[in-house]
């Protein structure tokens, strides 16, 4: 890597234009000095001359000077102009880029092609300990007792009760100074803490009443998987400032879940898998289930439903008046088990019986693997008004075995149900009466006769009710569907319509669309791809698909989220990139009252981008068998084109996923590159999102085939590159980009990729869920031949890299432990052995447990350090050294000691060393 630039900073004061005429005058002096020795020089005879050529040549005494040749003065003069012009152009390009100023006065380029001066190191204890992180909020909108918009829920605010509602608005002081309008601020607890009895507590989770009259709180959670969590409930009362038990005769109870009634007089919740309602105004707490407990879960997720499905801990939903209660009812019985080892703490908290303490605690898991029994799922109704629990059978429906239920959608008094087969290319959707308790299937779509894919689980159904003196004569809903190869916006209404209006096309996609609607104007708002596939941006259009218009700045690169107030009215819009990411709350459309209020500026990161070197990033597409892909390539600092750099490829490739965009980043791949000194590169390959559906499904059946062939033709390019080393190329990655850091070094077999780093990989799908599996490959009685093929099996071709490291949690509750073991042992049996491996006691899949994540990052870049110096090829074929002389030496070059000056060193001063 080259040396850092010295500063300038000394030249900065100085006149540009002096400098250049000191060194003009310079150069008469020099002229004049030099003279006397040139008496050959040509220019030197002839008569005396007035002309320009004397400002540079001195005139000789007693001789006779002859005039300058007219063709050579001209030359000479358009070169005097030549270099004038030269210089007026560089002293533009100096001042109108500041190149007067040191790097650290420069704001942040993210589309910097060249090196920006000299600047402090990215680390990676930077990295690891978050000080490349953006400052964020996330503001929890909430909707005023009677319907206020733009409302927030503030907790632990500096110097304001422990739990405000207030307005957005009061969140900027130029609009106070200026009295705008604000709405009062109201206090729902004071102190962050609550007595109960002689004890006092604090809260872990907080959910206010819809009325704000109460506050509903969590103690002493305990965390179960990734989103669930168990915990003692209390109902706060905002007026007294007082607490009570959930459930008044126990309260102790551990609850898995509670939700609050729409009309803020009962609460929902399971405790030991069965569902309870407790009515505000009295001490009863009915039963609504009975026969819930390991097998049956009622109102919660099993751990595939919740990891796959919902991606939350509730399977429960209320109706919009709080008059009905839809649940899921989960039979886990013909799942089986699998066991999770933890050898240094006991998670459920319970000490073994004496004698057995040093025998692991072992959960037992129920985790349908593909191919194995699913858990059967039902949809269940409570009538808060009958007391009664009842079903409704919808005809031609999927057998209990074949059958997911993905998405429940409240429409009125009536529910809008997402179903689809066991492998998810078959959907259904379903309207249930519950008044009636009748239903029928409105909607059928067979993806896989489609475009061969399978559908995604979504839960962005958004209700649209009726309202016909604003134009919209009957209820319906918002929903993205497949349209011309992409995912778009659709409008259906009536709720039985199987012909939407299409709201969105084009040759983009929406993301996890609608983000809000604003029923008052008819507005859906929505985030797309519409500007680049690797861009998001926020838009707005009407219901019936006219006057489609950005909300962000569309003449920008940028990468948007947002958050809507409860009515639409103001939105949190967060720029994530290129540049510093910023925050800011906006008025939008939906608001008759313009406003905006910049909420983080992230300065402090800004400043420290001035001050670092960060890697130079490179944007672009490749195509491979026809199909345009997106890359990005991160060089270093001080990139130069005439060096050789080692390349290392970072990847994720999981399908739908992006790992190429334009958000603002300082990862580990920064770090390898702008400190290392080394180019990383990732490319999205086939079967990743955001680039139509005909790329993205040709996958299913062939996890992995394709998108390690992406891999190696994307390092074949970067190989044929003049500054890259081909001989120095690795590939990592985590979870399935672990997978497929395996799957593409089996599939290369070493004639690109020598290195490879996968962490918490699977290495057949056979050992993963049957839900996310199942979707991609079908079920392993469908597509044996293709789950043969995508497992990675082939380890004499993994013999051909030069070596690859493995690190993989024991504990693992999602990627098993046992999908490395079972590559270990093929490894064993064929003798290959040009790997390590790193396995971490008691971890889950994030790696985390007593320094484990830390641990894992310094092993990724000590070993690709040791791996592009080359330190794995010497120990591939080990041999011993011949005598001790030799071996003396061998030492000493290991252990990069420098002897210099022809000195010699003892080796009884060699620290490690034993006489033998």
């Amino acid at each position: 890597m080259a040396s850092p630039r010295p500063s300038h900073d000394s030249l900065s004061s100085v006149s540009t234009t002096s400098l250049v005429f000191e060194r003009l005058d310079e150069r008469e002096k020099l002229n004049a000095d030099l003279s006397d020795l040139d008496d050959e020089d040509p220019l030197h005879d002839g008569p005396s001359g007035e002309d320009e050529a004397e400002a540079f040549v001195a005139p000789t005494a007693n001789k006779n000077i002859v005039g300058i040749d007219k063709a050579f003065k001209k030359i000479l003069l358009f070169m005097v102009g030549l270099f004038l012009a030269a210089w007026v152009v560089a002293l533009f390009t100096y001042l109108s880029t500041k190149s007067y100023q040191h790097s650290s006065d420069k704001e942040h380029d993210p589309a910097a092609t060249a090196s920006r001066g000299s600047g402090k190191k990215v680390t990676l204890e930077q990295v690891m300990d978050g000080y490349w992180r953006p400052q964020s909020h996330e503001i929890s909108w909430i909707e005023g007792a009677n319907g206020e918009d733009g409302l927030l829920l503030e907790r632990t605010a500096p110097g304001k009760d422990y739990l405000v509602v207030e307005d957005v608005r009061s969140q900027n002081e130029e609009h106070i100074e200026a009295d705008g309008k604000i709405a009062s601020a109201q206090t729902l607890m004071k102190d962050g803490w609550f007595n109960v009895g002689d004890r006092q507590l604090k809260p872990d989770y907080v959910w206010p009443s819809p009325d704000l009259k109460k506050v509903l709180i969590s103690t002493d959670t305990v965390a179960i998987w990734r989103y669930s969590f168990t915990g003692i409930y209390w109902v706060f009362d905002v007026e007294t400032q007082t607490a009570e038990p959930l459930d008044p005769e126990n309260p102790a109870l551990r609850v898995q879940l509670a939700q609050w009634s729409p009309k803020s007089d009962a609460i929902v919740y399971t405790s030991a898998n069965n569902m309870y309602v407790r009515r505000l105004g009295g001490d009863n707490v009915v039963q609504i289930t009975k026969d819930g407990g390991s097998e049956y879960f009622y109102g919660i997720p099993d751990w595939v439903y919740e990891e796959e499905v919902f991606g939350d801990n509730s399977a429960t939903w209320w109706s919009e008046k709080g008059d009905f209660v839809a649940f899921l009812r989960t039979n886990e019985t013909l799942v089986p088990e699998y066991p999770i080892q933890f050898f240094i703490e006991r998670p459920s908290g319970e000490q073994p019986p004496p004698g057995e303490e040093n025998y692991p605690e072992v959960q037992q898991l129920k985790y349908p693997k593909a191919g194995s029994p699913n858990p059967f799922v039902d949809l269940l109704f409570y009538d808060m008004v009958r007391g009664d629990v009842f079903s409704v059978e919808i005809e031609g429906g999927f057998a209990p075995d074949d059958l997911l239920i993905t998405d429940i959608t409240w429409a009125g008094n009536k529910v809008l149900v997402k179903e689809t087969n066991r492998v998810s290319d078959i959907m259904r959707v379903i309207l249930i009466d519950v008044t009636a308790r009748t239903g029928k299937t409105v909607r059928t779509v067979d993806v896989g006769k489609l475009d061969g894919g399978w559908f995604e689980i979504s839960h962005d159904t958004t209700y649209i009710p009726a309202d016909p003196s604003n134009g919209r004569s009957e209820d319906g809903y918002i929903d993205t569907i497949i349209y011309n190869d992409r995912d778009h916006m659709a409008y259906f209404s009536p709720l039985d319509s199987d012909e939407p209006v299409m709201l969105t096309s084009g040759k983009w996609e929406v993301v996890a669309a609608p983000s809000a609607v604003d029923l008052k104007n008819n507005l859906a708002y929505f985030v797309a791809t519409k500007e680049s596939s690797i861009e998001r941006h926020v838009y707005s259009v009407k219901f019936d698909g006219s006057d489609l218009k950005p909300l962000t700045d569309t003449s920008q690169e940028g990468y948007h989220d947002v958050s809507f107030s409860s009515k639409a009215g103001y939105a949190l819009v967060t720029n994530r990139g290129p540049n510093v990411p910023t925050q800011k709350v906006i008025s939008t459309p939906s608001n008759t009252e313009a406003y905006e209020h910049v909420m983080e500026e992230n300065k402090d990161l800004a400043d420290r981008a001035r001050k670092h070197e960060l890697p130079l990033l490179q944007y672009g597409t490749i195509t491979v068998d026809g199909v345009k892909l997106n890359y990005l390539e991160r060089r270093p600092p001080h990139f130069d084109p005439k060096k050789r750099y080692p390349v290392l490829f970072q990847q994720y490739s999981g399908p739908g996923s992006q790992s190429v965009d334009k958000r603002f980043s300082v990862d580990f791949q920064s770090y390898v590159a702008a400190s290392l000194g080394y180019i990383v590169v990732t490319v999205d390959g086939r079967g990743t999102g955001f680039i139509g559906r005909k790329a993205r499904v040709i996958v299913r059946k062939h996890l992995g085939v394709y998108e390690a062939q992406d891999q190696i033709a994307a390092a074949k390019i970067w190989a044929a590159k003049p500054y890259t080393d081909e001989s120095r190329i690795a590939i990592w990655g985590w979870s399935y980009g672990g997978f497929q850091t395996l799957k593409t070094l089996e599939q290369d077999a070493g004639a690109t990729f020598r290195y490879g780093m996968a962490v918490a990989p699977v290495t057949d799908w056979r050992f993963y869920d049957s839900i996310y599996t199942e979707r991609y490959m079908l079920t392993p009685q469908q597509n044996d031949e293709g789950y043969d093929q995508t497992a990675i099996s082939n380890v004499s071709a993994l013999a051909k890299n030069v070596r690859f490291l493995i690190m993989h949690g024991v504990a693992d509750d999602n990627v098993h432990m046992q999908n490395t073991l079972t590559l270990l042992d093929k490894l064993d049996l064929a003798g290959v052995e040009n790997y390590d491996l790193h396995m971490f006691p008691d971890s889950n899949h994030g790696i985390y447990f007593h320094n484990a994540n830390r641990i894992v990052y310094d092993k990724l870049n000590n070993w690709l350090i040791n791996a592009f110096n080359g330190e794995w090829l010497k120990v591939s074929d080990a041999k011993p050294v011949p005598n001790k002389a030799k071996r003396d030496m061998e030492w000493v070059k290991r252990s990069g000691v420098a002897i210099n000056g022809g000195q010699t060193l003892p080796l009884s001063s060699l620290s490690g060393w034993e006489s033998q």
